[in-house]
């Protein structure tokens, strides 16, 4: 099915940003009394936002102060900042949406101020999305609510039941599904069985999404 409009997550699907930001926010807890590796982060808070990550940590007996949430973005963005790399395959693919005359855009569970560190550094691409990237705090809740893809599908006039979503996260597909869109779920490294049990069909490379989108 040739979709109306495609709409990506962010984290994880456009940009690699999610392997250095469990390694910040793992060094972060273990300073409040929570020991969890990176790769347990990442598992554990992916698709999530960091007000959530806090109040997870606090119930597992982590000591967080008050200004939590700003010291922890204030870690990320730095490290983020050092260099964030574009998932492999994401500028072909804006070309082949581009070429196709799909238009697309971005709804994440993350900040304005972190996508434009991470996409800021690939100006090519940012400057093809700029206008369409879409943050949950530019809605009233956050995904699994479909919120931020009704607000985006809003945004480019088309039918949610005609867009499609990619994601990486079971949060994000359940937010998809609630939109009442089709979801790709990406998982370059395997486990795409959470991803599956919420409804989205499974790829690995974004070169092969084209094919999958019937274009």
């Amino acid at each position: 099915m040739r979709p109306a409009a495609v709409l990506f997550d962010c984290d994880g699907v456009l940009v690699d940003s999610e392997p250095m930001t469990d390694v910040v926010v793992s060094a972060n807890l273990a300073r409040y009394g929570l020991d969890i590796p990176a790769e347990r982060a990442g598992a554990l808070f992916i698709g999530g936002t960091m007000a959530s990550v806090g109040e997870t940590a606090r119930s597992m007996g982590a000591t967080l102060p008050e200004n939590w949430l700003d010291e922890v973005y204030d870690e990320i963005f730095a490290r983020l900042a050092e260099g964030t790399p574009l998932i492999p395959g994401v500028a072909t693919l804006l070309d082949v949406l581009d070429g196709a005359a799909i238009p697309y855009a971005v709804g994440s569970n993350g900040p304005h101020r972190k996508m434009e560190i991470t996409l800021g550094q690939h100006p090519e691409v940012h400057a093809r999305l700029r206008g369409r990237i879409f943050s949950r705090h530019d809605v009233a809740r956050p995904k699994p609510a479909p919120d931020l893809y009704l607000h985006a599908a809003a945004h480019l006039g088309a039918a949610s039941s005609e867009c499609v979503v990619i994601e990486d996260s079971p949060t994000g597909a359940r937010a998809a599904r609630a939109a009442g869109m089709a979801c790709f779920g990406y998982a370059p490294n395997g486990g795409g069985a959470r991803l599956e049990r919420e409804g989205a069909r499974v790829f690995r490379r974004m070169d092969d999404l084209p094919a999958l989108l019937g274009l």
